[in-house]
């Protein structure tokens, strides 16, 4: 039995199981009509003979008929002639005895009534069922009162209507009741066939067992996905998260049907959820991550059904790649310092050839001097030596590009209140965003800057018992006033090359996770200050 029910679709199952129930409802339903009819019918025919009986016993014409000598010859064509007006089979007029004076066979007359009667002579009027005469009937026997007597009974009536005539009505209404029977039936499988076919669309012709292992295997899927996955209605609610999506946004228990907006999901996030456009490989930033973002349309015969969201998790890949951007600016440095030790090295050597020693000496130990100097400030003040090697790096990396960068006041940074990545991420993207306002980018023009003039960015770095405070000003442009918000958020950029503007939108997520505060303001002489302080936590 399982494996038959197993070979057939839900709708099919659904129908023949609507057909059988309104099968069976429909017969029961047709007895219970039959039943209902039948009674109906023998309850009229009990109201019928009493209420004939009760009008032949009460008129006046049988009253005077029983004091004749001969009461049959008056009453007995009375009597027929009641029998087919009142459509009843039998009206026998009879002593207290049960004499009968009529009787539709006049064979009969004369002799004793068949049937109850004691009633009827101590004054109750009476139906009953019973077989007489002329076989089974309903019958009723009333009594005959003279009222010139005191109302004393003189004699009594009994009408009846036999099984056979019943028989005969209800076998006029039955048609009927089989007919509406059998159309409700009818209709009622119509029903069945069109849930089924609804049914059937809904569930794709698939069966139980198709649909249960559908189930599984989706559940299955949905929990062992390692990205994030969200099913949004064409109207943007949320109809299902799977366990990483919740992870990577921090949603709530009670999420289903309610749009990314009502569940927290804000800035450049949610706003692309909101808006339900396609987008491949987007990067964008929660209040703690960083995740990649693709999003496209789901539809089916033409018909929106909603929108697909898959969601990666960068953050770490953006650490990495944050570390990898130090490494590699390393060995930039690394190049650009052989390269200047050997533009060093050759310009000692010719001057020794020129016989000017002194002058070689001097050279050499000035170049050594200052880049020795800020060395040993860095590495005393700076105990973490990755923040160090980061900020040397970028000095090379600026004089690279013809960009000074100095190092101002360090004071102690031994105990970082943020990780040391979270500290290389927010201290390189300040320096980086410093050094491509002063140097420009690829395809930038250096003169929009002041032309010949030196391109400076400063940096100062200072730690103590309130917490970490990093400065970085540049003589560039500067940031109007009224952009000075923007700037930190993902995808605001004022360079022409797209996907930018995600190095200060990494600092603001920096900084808002570990509680901190970041400004803007211009400085002297022109250019940009970007100020970020990290309070140090008691549970840190």
């Amino acid at each position: 039995m399982r494996r038959l029910r197993s070979r057939f679709s839900i709708a099919t199952q659904v129908l023949l199981m609507q057909c059988v129930l309104v099968l069976l409802l429909t017969a029961a339903g047709s007895t219970a009509a039959v039943l209902q009819a039948h009674a109906t019918e023998h309850d009229g025919a009990r109201r019928q003979v009493l209420s004939t009986a009760e009008a032949l016993a009460g008129a006046p014409s049988t009253i005077a008929a029983l004091h004749t000598a001969n009461p049959t010859v008056p009453l007995q064509p009375e009597t027929t002639a009641l029998e087919q007006q009142a459509g009843v089979d039998f009206v026998v007029v009879m002593t207290t005895a049960g004499v009968r004076f009529t009787h539709p066979n006049p064979a009969l007359i004369g002799k004793t009534f068949v049937g109850h009667i004691a009633p009827a002579v101590a004054g109750t009027s009476f139906t009953e069922d019973y077989s007489g005469s002329l076989g089974p009937s309903v019958r009723s026997v009333v009594p005959i009162r003279d009222p010139q007597h005191g109302g004393a009974i003189i004699g009594l009536v009994s009408v009846g209507i036999t099984q056979h005539r019943l028989s005969s009505l209800f076998g006029q209404q039955l048609p009927l009741v089989i007919g509406i029977s059998a159309a409700a039936l009818a209709l009622a499988v119509l029903g069945a066939y069109a849930v089924g076919r609804r049914v059937r669309r809904q569930t794709r012709g698939l069966g139980p067992v198709a649909l249960a292992e559908l189930y599984e295997h989706h559940d299955a899927v949905m929990h062992a996905m390692r990205e994030g996955l969200l099913l949004l209605d064409p109207a943007g609610r949320l109809i299902l998260a799977n366990d990483e999506a919740v992870r990577l946004l921090d949603l709530p228990d009670a999420r289903a049907g309610r749009t990314p907006a009502e569940l927290g999901v804000d800035g450049s996030l949610g706003a692309v959820l909101a808006g339900g456009a396609d987008v491949a490989d987007g990067i964008h930033l929660t209040d703690n991550r960083v995740v990649t973002v693709n999003q496209s349309t789901a539809r089916r015969a033409g018909r929106d059904l909603g929108t697909v969201v898959t969601l990666r998790d960068r953050t770490e890949l953006q650490a990495l790649t944050d570390e990898l951007a130090s490494v590699r600016g390393f060995a930039e440095a690394l190049r650009a310092s052989n390269h200047e030790a050997a533009n060093r090295l050759h310009t000692v050597v010719t001057l020794i050839e020129l016989d000017r020693p002194g002058e070689a000496v001097r050279f050499a130990t000035g170049e050594l001097a200052a880049q020795q100097e800020l060395v040993d400030r860095l590495l005393t003040a700076v105990e973490e030596p990755v923040l160090a090697a980061l900020v040397l790096g970028k000095v090379a990396q600026a004089r690279e590009r013809g960009i000074e960068l100095g190092v101002g006041d360090v004071t102690a940074v031994r105990d970082l209140p943020l990780p040391v990545t979270d500290a290389v991420t927010l201290v390189g993207n300040l320096i980086d965003n410093a050094l491509e306002a002063v140097g420009g980018y690829e395809g930038g023009h250096e003169s929009d800057y002041g032309g010949a003039a030196a391109k400076q960015v400063w940096i100062e770095l200072s730690d103590d018992a309130s917490g970490l405070r990093v400065q970085v000003a540049d003589n560039g442009p500067g940031i109007a006033p009224e952009l000075r918000e923007d700037v930190f958020v993902r995808g605001f950029t004022t360079k022409a090359e797209a996907g930018r503007g995600l190095g200060l939108a990494l600092v603001a997520q920096i900084v808002k996770r570990h509680g901190g505060t970041v400004s803007v303001s211009e400085a002297e002489g022109g250019g940009a200050v970007v100020e970020v302080r990290i309070p140090r936590r008691a549970e840190r």
